[in-house]
């Protein structure tokens, strides 16, 4: 395999959202932390019902907020 082909594997996807590679492995790891708290309060609630009772809807409320509408913006600018 060319080097430029392997670049390409890892510089490719970030580059489509406008950022580069350190960048989009920042935010990954955001949302894969936030998806695995996420994960726990939704299985606490689903045990003990009056907990986390509004965590998952701020949470995908958010979530979407930091991708969808900040990458519009970015994209307007």
């Amino acid at each position: 395999m060319k080097i430029q082909t392997i670049k390409k594997l890892f510089t490719e996807h970030p580059s489509s959202v406008n950022e580069t590679y350190f960048q989009h492995l920042k935010k990954a790891l955001f949302f894969s932390f936030s998806f695995f708290k996420g994960t726990i309060a939704l299985f606490i609630n689903a045990l003990l019902h009056f907990l986390f009772v509004e965590y998952g809807s701020s949470m995908i409320i958010d979530l979407h907020q930091k991708t969808v509408i900040n990458r519009i913006k970015k994209t307007l600018d």
